[in-house]
């Protein structure tokens, strides 16, 4: 039951991780930084659980077929 592969998985942990950075780093707005952690959560999991609930409604499936 999993829908991403390889390189889709690499590039969403990446982005999810940097997402996340931007809390920590740049201009200390109360608020925004903060949300930029939050939607790095989504690829994040995506990436580790080589699942996303968006390529299931539109069936795409980047990882082979087993």
């Amino acid at each position: 039951m999993f829908n991403v592969g390889g390189i889709d998985r690499v590039i969403r942990i990446l982005a999810g991780l940097i997402l996340i950075s931007l809390v920590f780093v740049g201009d200390q707005i109360i608020g925004q930084n903060i949300v930029w952690g939050w939607i790095g959560i989504i690829p994040l999991a995506t990436g580790i659980f080589k699942f996303c609930p968006a390529y299931t409604l539109f069936g795409i499936k980047t990882c082979p077929i087993k």
